[in-house]
């Protein structure tokens, strides 16, 4: 069995998206360089400073299985039924929206209603031996307080993005939850990509 990742581009305020969910310049690393690569969906092109090249390749071919919330499917639409990443999806909802399905028969997507556990679950279940990426500060934040992460990716981006914005975990119920060292530190151009493993003994 992989790991479980939660994965976000975060400014360096600790934010994610805006309050309108708009991404500001969070992305714009994804092209500012001469490296091009398709998508694992090839629904786009990104081009990567070359810095960034092993470290995309590496976390897109270690993915199995997406985990996100309502909130960021709503937001993609789904991504029309087929992810950037071109892997099965879970969606934490609290209700199953039918007239999607319906109009996306073939998309790998599962609604899951019983929390965020069981989510993973499925998600690792989908995976295999490859990791599950949660993506979204909300689900990200209870995977966190449950103690389902083994590790917190991410790339930082080194822009201000100011208050009323979505911050990655938000808000803890609990206390404090200490990472440790990162296991990885890439410069790369307006980019830092960061892992930290998470110890079960300080969550």
């Amino acid at each position: 069995m992989g790991k479980v990742v939660a994965q976000a581009i975060m400014s360096l305020d600790g934010y994610v998206a805006k309050q309108d969910n708009t991404i500001g310049r969070l992305f714009d690393w994804l092209q500012n360089g001469d490296v091009e690569l398709p998508t694992p969906a090839g629904d786009f092109q990104v081009h990567l400073a070359r810095q960034s090249v092993e470290h995309w390749r590496g976390w897109v071919s270690s993915i199995g299985a997406l985990v996100c919330g309502r909130t960021l499917f709503d937001v993609t639409d789904g991504w029309n039924g087929r992810h950037s990443l071109d892997v099965p999806v879970v969606v934490v909802t609290h209700r199953v929206p039918e007239e999607w399905i319906e109009a996306h028969p073939d998309a790998p997507f599962t609604f899951v209603t019983d929390g965020v556990a069981a989510a993973v679950a499925r998600a690792q279940q989908l995976a295999g031996d490859r990791d599950v990426t949660v993506s979204g500060g909300t689900i990200a934040r209870q995977c966190l307080e449950l103690g389902l992460l083994d590790e917190v990716a991410v790339d930082l981006v080194p822009v201000v993005m100011g208050e009323g914005n979505r911050p990655f975990f938000g808000q803890l119920s609990s206390s404090d939850v200490m990472l440790g060292n990162p296991t990885t530190c890439i410069q790369g151009d307006r980019v830092t990509h960061l892992v930290f493993p998470v110890d079960s003994a300080t969550t």
